[in-house]
């Protein structure tokens, strides 16, 4: 039987961003429910949020921002081999939001598949991405996490309508040369007995959470894997020039970003003016991060995933 040839190692070739153009202020929620900017602020750390419009879909998000990351690689859309949406809001199952998304960006017959690891989605796609590549499967793919958690939200809930928003975030994934860490080893787990702390019972239902039983597993839970995943990486955390957690709420990323031992290293905070965009916080505030210049090439930055499930990953990347 014959296997094809992978490469050494995988790496990140571009980063593409979206977020919709309507902006909701704290300020607008204390006008739907009894809340004000500054509880808000207080609680989650956020000033606003991005919500798309009603008839604008992840598809169309998604798109959005793959078309800019595939633009910065440089590749035809024909050199995309593998096509992966990491979502947990599409407007439908079947079909699958990859294949949509590909062939409106005219990449002809690639593999394409959706993947739902919740917020910790583009972490697993990525993680899947590289591993294609490595193995070769594929050589070159297009990693989205794209998002529409208003279409989710009860407006009426101020534990929830606060925090989620709409977005997306792509990456380009292609082979790395012997000895390039461009893609870290993937620490990843779940545990199936907290499912009830971030849930959508059915398709009829809206998205509840039990906001101090998901802090307190986050804030003691994760610094382990972060720590581990720079170290299966061969990085100390003093050399990362990043730290970039999902944007699930600065409290949260403040206490990670404390317990992780860098304080060199640029973390980002997205959530203050993008909200929640579970598996699409990573990919945007990577590609905002880049686009204004407080990235620069080579740079090493360590991403953690979080969320519903509960599942969690984290990895090392080097900045394209």
């Amino acid at each position: 039987m014959r296997i094809h040839d992978g490469s050494p190692g995988a790496r990140i070739l571009a980063f593409g961003e979206y977020q919709p153009a309507k902006v909701v202020t704290n300020d607008d929620l204390a006008g739907l429910v009894d809340t004000s900017d500054e509880w808000i602020r207080s609680r989650v750390g956020i000033a606003s949020r991005r919500l798309a419009a009603p008839d604008e879909t992840v598809a169309d998000m998604a798109v959005a921002a793959a078309g800019k990351a595939l633009a910065a690689s440089g590749l035809p859309a024909g050199d995309i081999d593998l096509v992966i949406v990491a979502t947990c809001t599409p407007e439908t199952l079947i079909p699958n939001t990859a294949a949509v998304v590909a062939t409106r960006l005219g990449i002809a017959a690639p593999g394409a598949y959706d993947l739902n690891a919740a917020c910790a989605g583009f972490c697993y796609a990525l993680a899947a991405a590289s591993d294609a590549v490595r193995a070769g499967s594929a050589r070159h793919v297009l990693v989205i996490g794209a998002e529409k958690l208003s279409q989710w939200v009860d407006w009426t809930d101020r534990s929830t309508c606060i925090i989620f928003a709409d977005g997306a975030g792509a990456a380009v994934v292609g082979p790395a040369g012997a000895g390039e860490a461009g893609i870290g080893p993937v620490v990843w787990g779940s545990d199936g007995g907290m499912a009830d702390k971030i849930y959508i019972k059915d398709r009829d239902s809206f998205i509840v959470q039990d906001g101090q039983a998901v802090f307190r597993w986050a804030t003691t839970a994760l610094h382990p894997v972060a720590a581990r995943a720079c170290e299966e990486a061969g990085v100390e955390p003093g050399e990362l020039a990043a730290f970039v957690p999902h944007q699930a709420n600065l409290r949260i990323i403040e206490a990670l970003a404390r317990r992780l031992g860098a304080p060199q290293a640029k973390v980002a905070t997205d959530i203050v003016t993008a909200g929640n965009t579970s598996s699409a916080s990573i990919p945007l505030a990577l590609a905002r991060m880049t686009g204004r210049g407080e990235l620069a090439s080579g740079d090493k930055a360590l991403l953690i995933g979080f969320g519903a499930g509960v599942c969690y990953a984290a990895q090392v990347i080097t900045i394209p």
